[in-house]
Formats: C-alpha cells, structure tokens, sequence
C-alpha cells in the first residue's frame, strides 16, 4: 500500500470533531443525495455541495446509473469552483466506469478542500480517490455525518463489503400476530398510509422478492405505485419457485420493469413459455430439502448488482429467512385487529419444539 494511501485511509478513520460548518454543508449534502432514492440503481445515492466563502455556489446529486456523479452535476452549475470546499456524501471515485472519474474532475476545477462522509467501500475506489485528491494538494477530510451517510445506503455497502444484497421483509399482522384469516383471507390488514409507506419501501428497494405460493394465493403485481410525479426506476420482481409452477399469465410480466423466476429444477418446456410471456429464468442449486438455496439466491442477486431487497411473502418463506438468518431488517406492520388462533402466524419454523429452540 503505497504512502498516500495509506494515510488517506488514516484520515477517513480519524472521524475528528468537525466545525458546525462542516456539520449544515454535509447535511445539505445528505438531503440532496436522498433525492436518487428511487432511481440511482444500482449507483449509490451521493450528494455534493460546492462552498466558498461560506456560501453554497453549486449543488449536485446522482440521479441515474450512467448519468453525471453528484460532483460532476454540481460542478456543471458552476463556471468557478476555485478555491471551494466540496462535500460530498461518499468519497469521490477514481475509476472509469460509465462516467470518468470524479477526483480528476474536483482536481481540474479547483476545488481546494474536500470534506467526505465516508470511504467508498467499492474495491474499485476504497481511498484511492481520496489518495488522488491528497496527491495533487487538495485538502481531504473523512468521517463527517458518516452513520448518516452509510444510511443512505445499505445495500450498496453491504453488496461491496459482502457480495450479498441487504435484506428486508415486511409484514403485516393482526394484534394477535396473524398475516391472514385461516382461509388465507388478507386484503386488507392495515391501513392506506401503511400501504403507501409499503410502496415507498418498494420504489427504494432494487428488487421486491416472492414465494410461490403468494403468486398463486394473490397474483399481486408488485411494482411501486407512487405519485405521478415522482420518478421511479421500478424494482426487479423475483419469485422463488422450486419446482416452477408459475402461471405464464401472472399480473406482474404485464408490468414495466423485470421479472426473474429462480428454480432449482430443469424444465426446459416451462422454462420456454415462461420466457415467451416476458420471464427471465434462472436455476440455482436446490438445498437439502429440495427447495431453491436461499443462500445462494441472495449471491446469485448480487452477482446481478441488486442492493436492496424487499421480501414480501408468507409464513413459509419468511420462516425459512428467519432460520437461516438471512434478513437485515424486520419490517412489522401491526394493525389494532383480532384474526383468531386459526389465522395464519409469521413464521412455520417447524423445528422449534423447545424454550432452547426459541429465536
């Protein structure tokens, strides 16, 4: 590891007491960032802010995989950036990927301090940038407002720190923990705000992740439905299917955006008139029950560039998840209502039987 990056990376570990102007300009800098929650995929959400003197003279951040960085946006609405302090939400990056590098472009413009929340944890860049930026005597602080900054952002470090997509489930149950009537009767638990804030769980998620049986109880569509106005770039649809029996007619293929259908069987007929109806399919290798590897399925999703995931399925797969512990984060939904002992539970984790079982 060469000098200057060594302490470049010595720098971002600091995480020394910043002044409060530091403190507003890296804040601004975070609320612009949130701006790509819906759209930035698989790029990270990143925020800059361009001041001198004290007083904001350019704002950027990254709306769409393939378009201008958040520094390269704020940099366009300015034609003097000498001699400014940029912040920005993430380090810059210092590769050629769909757009140049970002430090070369600070560099070129001027900028005399640069003030990040955090390391890139992409492989790719991970102090490299902020090594560049030292190199050509720009001034380089990390670490301010980084636990707000690594918010912004979950499943883009965890799928560069891990390989692995961060995972959420959501639930929505009665006061009794029951996800459906006995019947399998559900719609609706909650209310229309928990059903609103589930759809903007779902246009900040990469993918939105089924089982099966849900496809074949409520062939829901799972899109994000929001505003008219807001931009979206719609989640990837997945349904876990082990022994492929997914209707070539489900709702969800008529929709904008992909559908894949993970099976760990070969079907090449099914597969074909799945395909033809607008499925992508994919095998993976099946685990000791017969059913798909979930552990597998969360590789085979980064090695596909998804971040976030969004489970939303029943007893059987959440219980698997929950065995397995596969889920970052639980999302429960708790409606003021009564379903009954023979209502649906959360989980069908069969193999607890004792108080030393008990997750």
């Amino acid at each position: 590891m060469s000098v200057n990056l060594l302490t470049s990376l010595q720098e971002c570990k600091k995480n020394s007491m910043p002044d409060q102007q530091d403190n507003i300009f890296m804040a601004r800098a975070i609320q612009l960032a949130k701006r790509g929650c819906y759209t930035t995929d698989p790029n990270p959400r990143v925020g800059c802010v361009l001041v001198r003197s004290g007083v904001i003279i350019a704002e950027g951040w990254h709306a769409w995989a393939g378009q201008g960085h958040a520094e390269i946006e704020a940099l366009a609405k300015t034609n003097d950036a000498f001699a400014s302090t940029a912040y920005i939400t993430l380090e810059p990056c210092s590769h050629h990927g769909q757009t140049p590098p970002c430090c070369d472009a600070l560099i070129k413009a001027g900028v005399e301090r640069v003030v990040t929340a955090m390391q890139d944890p992409n492989p790719q860049v991970a102090g490299t940038g902020l090594a560049r930026l030292r190199a050509a005597g720009v001034k380089v602080e990390c670490g301010v407002q980084e636990e707000d900054a690594r918010a912004l952002n979950p499943g883009f470090i965890k799928r560069m720190e891990t390989g692995l997509p961060y995972v959420t489930s959501k639930i929505a149950m009665s006061l009794d923990g029951r996800t459906a009537m006995a019947s399998g009767e559900s719609k609706w638990i909650t209310s229309t705000a928990a059903r609103d804030d589930v759809h903007r769980m779902r246009a900040a998620s990469s993918a939105i992740l089924t089982g099966i049986n849900t496809v074949l109880t409520d062939d829901p569509r799972l899109n994000a439905r929001l505003n008219e106005d807001a931009d979206v770039l719609q989640p990837v649809r997945i349904v876990l299917d082990s022994t492929l029996k997914m209707p070539v007619t489900a709702k969800m293929v008529e929709l904008p955006g992909s559908c894949f259908v993970l099976t760990c069987v070969s079907n090449s007929a099914k597969q074909q008139q799945l395909e033809r109806a607008g499925f992508q399919v994919f095998q993976l290798p099946a685990g000791v029950d017969g059913r798909i590897n979930l552990h597998e399925v969360l590789c085979f999703l980064g090695n596909q560039n998804i971040n976030e995931v969004l489970i939303e399925a029943g007893a059987v797969l959440n219980g698997a998840l929950l065995e397995n512990n596969l889920v970052d984060q639980w999302v429960l939904y708790m409606a003021p209502t009564i379903f009954g002992d023979e209502g649906q539970g959360l989980f069908r984790l069969p193999r607890l039987r004792t108080m030393a079982d008990k997750k």
